[in-house]
C-alpha cells in the first residue's frame, strides 16, 4: 500500500520510560479520527538519538522531528503536519533551525554524524523482517554465501581494519581467523550484549533498533569461522532487547535463514538468546562463558583463549554487537570502503552514548577520529546553562578523564592511548565546572569495589585501598605516603590484576592525578575548590 506521509514513534528505551506508549496510542486514535489511517503509516520505530529529548517522532517524507511530546501534542501534530501539511514549531527538535533546515539531515546533531551501525535505527520498524530487507537487509548475507569463501570473508574483515568495539580494540578478522583454525568442533559464536558498563547503552539500543543487522552479522561471522551454534547474551534488565531478538530469531527461522542450508548453502547455524544475571564481570569474554555454563561469572586464566577453549571446552569467538553491526556494510561495501572513514589504524565510526552536562545527551555514530570538541560543542550542543567543561571521561567508568586542553585529541584508539584514556565501551561522560575530580573518582571507585568478583587477589583487595585513600584525600586527610602507595597499588593492579575490570580500575585514579594535579593538591592541602567534599576546612558547602 502507498501512505503519502509515514509516522515513526521512537519506541526505545529511553522514550519507553518517558511514555512513548501514550504517544502511539494517542496518534493512532488521531488518525482514526481525521480518517487518514489509509494516508499515514505509523510506525513503532527504534532509537531516534536524542535521548534527553524523547518521547520523539519523526514524519517522512519531510525528515521532521518532534521532540519532549505528551498525549495532548500528538493531536496538534496530527491536524497541523498530517492533514495540512503546516510544522508545529514549539515542538520540533531544538536543533533545527530556520538556518540549518528542519529536516533531520540538516540540524548540526545529525549532519556531522556517519551512520554504519545505526542506518536503519529510527527508520524501519525492527520487528519487521521485511522492513529490513527492503533496506537492503540480508543483501550482504547471500552475496557472500554465493560469491565467497570462509577464508575470503576472513580476508576481507581483516583488510578492512575492523577492531573490536567492546573496548578492547582487537583486531577482529584475526580473532575469526584464529577460531577457524582452531581444532574440535563445533564451534560457537557469542555476541556480547551484557554491557554493564554506567553510562553506557549504545548496544541494547542497536538490538531494539535493528536486531536483524545482529543477526545477518553473527550468520556471516558463523560461515567464517565455522560456527554451528550462537548465543547473544544480553544482560537481564534489557527486557525489550531480549524480546526483539528472539522475534527477529523467529523471523529469521521462518524465511530460512537460520537452520540448516541457509539460503540453499551448505551453512548450517542457529542462535539462540541467553539472559545475563546483571554481574558486570560477565561483560569479560570468559566471565559470559562460565556465565552461559551455568557457572559463577568468574574470569579465567588465559591462555588457553576461547579461541582455542571456549564455552564447553570448544573453539568459540566472543564479539561484541557493535563489532557484528558493522559486518553486513562491510562485505557489502568491501574493505577499501570501510578504511575511508576513519582514521588509518582506527577505521570505520564508533557508536557513543552521551551522558552528563551536555544539552543533546543520547546516542550518535561517528567517524573515527572525530574530536572531543566536534562532539560535546556541536553534536551534543554544548555544555547547559552556560556552564564550562571540566572533564570527559572516555570509555565508561574504566575510561581516563580528560580535561579542557584534551578537547582537540582525535577520538580514535592510538590517540586517546598516548593521553591515559580509551575509547572503551563507548560510554562518553561530560562534566562540568561544578563537579569535583576527586568526589567523581570515588564515585568510580565505589562502583569497582561493589562490582569485582573477588576472584584474584590484587582487585579483591586493591580496589577498596584505593577507594580508602580516595576517601581520605576527599576529607584532606591523606598522607604523602597515601599517595605514593595509591600510585604504587595502581601500577600493581594493573599488571597483575587478572582481567579487565581490576587492570582498568585505576586508570580514571591516575589520569586524574596527571591532568588534575592542581585540583589533587588542593584536597591535599585540605581544600576542595568546589566544596563538593567534606574537607578537613570544613563541611560539604554549596557549589555556587
Amino acid at each position: 500500500m502507498f501512505y503519502r506521509s509515514h509516522v515513526l514513534v521512537c519506541t526505545g528505551s529511553n522514550c519507553n520510560i518517558k511514555g512513548c506508549q501514550g504517544i502511539t496510542e494517542a496518534l493512532r486514535r488521531e488518525l482514526t479520527r481525521l480518517s487518514l489511517e489509509q494516508e499515514v503509516r505509523l510506525v513503532e520505530t527504534g532509537c531516534l538519538g536524542l535521548c534527553e529529548h524523547g518521547p520523539a517522532l519523526v514524519v517522512y517524507p519531510e525528515g521532521v522531528m518532534y521532540v519532549r511530546l505528551t498525549a495532548a501534542d500528538v493531536a496538534e501534530v496530527a491536524e497541523e503536519h498530517l492533514l495540512k501539511g503546516r510544522l508545529v514549531p514549539r515542538l520540533l527538535q531544538p536543533t533545527a533551525t530556520v538556518d540549518s533546515g528542519y529536516s533531520l539531515n540538516m540540524s548540526p546533531f545529525f549532519s556531522k554524524q556517519k551512520r554504519i551501525v545505526l542506518k536503519n535505527c529510527g527508520l524501519i520498524n525492527p520487528d519487521s523482517i521485511e522492513d529490513y530487507v527492503h533496506a537492503d537487509g540480508y543483501i550482504a548475507l547471500a552475496t557472500t554465501l554465493d560469491t565467497k569463501t570462509p577464508t575470503d570473508v576472513i580476508d576481507v574483515i581483516k583488510k578492512s581494519g575492523l577492531r573490536g568495539r567492546g573496548g578492547a580494540g582487537f583486531p577482529a578478522g584475526r580473532k575469526w581467523e584464529f577460531t577457524r583454525w582452531a581444532t574440535g568442533s563445533p564451534k560457537y559464536l557469542i555476541c556480547n550484549a551484557d554491557e554493564g558498563e554506567p553510562g553506557t547503552f549504545k548496544d541494547r539500543l542497536i538490538l531494539e533498533g535493528d536486531p536483524h543487522l545482529i543477526l545477518e552479522g553473527m550468520i556471516i561471522a558463523a560461515y567464517a569461522i565455522g560456527a554451528t551454534k550462537g548465543i547473544i547474551y544480553i544482560r537481564g534488565e534489557y527486557d525489550l532487547s531480549i524480546r526483539r531478538m528472539e522475534h527477529a530469531i523467529a523471523e529469521a527461522r521462518k524465511l530460512g535463514l537460520l537452520g540448516q542450508n541457509i539460503l540453499g548453502s551448505e551453512l548450517e547455524f542457529d542462535v539462540e538468546v541467553c539472559a545475563g544475571a546483571g554481574a558486570y564481570v560477565c561483560g569479560e569474554e570468559t566471565a559470559l562463558i562460565e556465565s552461559i555454563e551455568g557457572n559463577r561469572g568468574e574470569p579465567r586464566f588465559k591462555p588457553p583463549y576461547p579461541a582455542q577453549q571456549g564455552l564447553w571446552g570448544k573453539p568459540t569467538c566472543v564479539n561484541n554487537v557493535e563489532t557484528l553491526a558493522n559486518i553486513p556494510a562491510i562485505l557489502q561495501h568491501g574493505a577499501e570502503w570501510y578504511q575511508q572513514i576513519g582514521t588509518a589504524n582506527s577505521p570505520g565510526t564508533k557508536v557513543f552514548t552521551l551522558t552528563g552536562n551536555i544539552i543533546n545527551s543520547g546516542l550518535i555514530e561517528v567517524p573515527m577520529g572525530i574530536t572531543l570538541r566536534e562532539v560535546i560543542y556541536e553534536i551534543g550542543g554544548g555544555i547547559p546553562e552556560g556552564r564550562s567543561f571540566k572533564m570527559a571521561q572516555t570509555g565508561g567508568t574504566s575510561g581516563g578523564c580528560l580535561a579542557e586542553e584534551h578537547l582537540d585529541i582525535p577520538m580514535d584508539y592510538d590517540s586517546l592511548a598516548g593521553h591515559g584514556s580509551s575509547l572503551g565501551s563507548g560510554a562518553l561522560l561530560v562534566m562540568d565546572d561544578s563537579h569535583c575530580i576527586i568526589d567523581l573518582t570515588k564515585c568510580f571507585l565505589k562502583f569497582f569495589v561493589h562490582e569485582s568478583c573477588g576472584q584474584c587477589t590484587p582487585c579483591r583487595e586493591g580496589t577498596p585501598a584505593l577507594y580508602s585513600i580516595i576517601d581520605k584525600l576527599s576529607r584532606g586527610l591523606a598522607t604523602e605516603s597515601d599517595m605514593r602507595l595509591l600510585k604504587r597499588l595502581s601500577r600493581t593492579m594493573q599488571s597483575s590484576s587478572l582481567c579487565a575490570l581490576g587492570q582498568t580500575a585505576p586508570v580514571p585514579v591516575l589520569s586524574a592525578l596527571v591532568h588534575f594535579n592542581e585540583e589533587v593538591e588542593a584536597h591535599f592541602k585540605g581544600d576542595c575548590p568546589t566544596c563538593k567534599c567534606h574537607t578537613a576546612r570544613g563541611g560539604r558547602q554549596s557549589a555556587n
